[in-house]
């Protein structure tokens, strides 16, 4: 049964943030709002609890598209491979926001992402997983937690995700409503920024 959790968003209960962070540190994983849908996370350095989210999305771990949530964009050099000014200026105007880059990956990734090309870095514009992220010292990986019902797409309510997730994860954070519509995906590992998917984030940054 996951513990349930209210936190605010406009000033996040450091004591509430805290207890977040002992969960990740443990292995433990979370649903989360973001700018965008709630979101289902675990620390990236753990590698059963990114086991466990695989297991849960069904997913092959090293083929997982998860996104790395950052506190900013300080240690982007852990993660992904030396950029160029004009991405770094996209991502500085974008940034902290309702957009997932996709940019080439570095040589320091986790264990299970080391072969891959490309990861997904997302700094969405919420206190809360900000501040989750900034007292872990370490990104959380990120996946949107799908509804069934095609008509909704993602569950808003937290009381409702934690009816459905009580049994699959360790903490529900109540951060209030969330958004229906999940970020704007932009590839900028080529010359020129391709859009993946068209979500919350305008176009019009570009």
């Amino acid at each position: 049964m996951a513990e349930f959790l209210r936190i605010y968003e406009e000033n996040p209960n450091p004591k509430a943030i805290e207890k977040v962070v002992a969960v990740l540190k443990r292995g433990g994983l979370i649903i989360y709002p973001t700018d965008t849908v709630y979101g289902l996370g675990c620390d990236i350095t753990n590698i059963k609890a990114l086991e466990r989210v695989a297991k849960i999305k069904q997913v092959k771990l090293e083929k997982a598209n998860f996104s790395f949530v950052c506190h900013d964009l300080s240690n982007l050099s852990d993660y992904v491979k030396q950029i160029d000014t004009t991405t770094f200026k996209i991502l500085k105007r974008a940034l902290p926001g309702p957009y997932t880059f996709v940019l080439p990956g570095g040589k320091s990734l986790p264990n299970p992402f080391k072969k891959r090309k490309t990861v997904g870095i997302r700094v969405p514009n919420n206190n809360i997983a900000l501040d989750i992220v900034k007292r872990l010292g370490n990104p959380i990986i990120s996946t949107s937690i799908h509804d069934e019902d095609e008509v909704l797409e993602y569950t808003t309510d937290p009381e409702l995700i934690l009816e459905k997730w009580s049994n699959l994860v360790d903490l529900v954070i109540d951060g209030g409503y969330g958004d229906n519509e999940a970020s704007t995906v932009i590839d900028l590992s080529e010359d020129e920024p391709i859009i993946i998917r068209e979500g919350k984030g305008s176009l019009e940054i570009f």
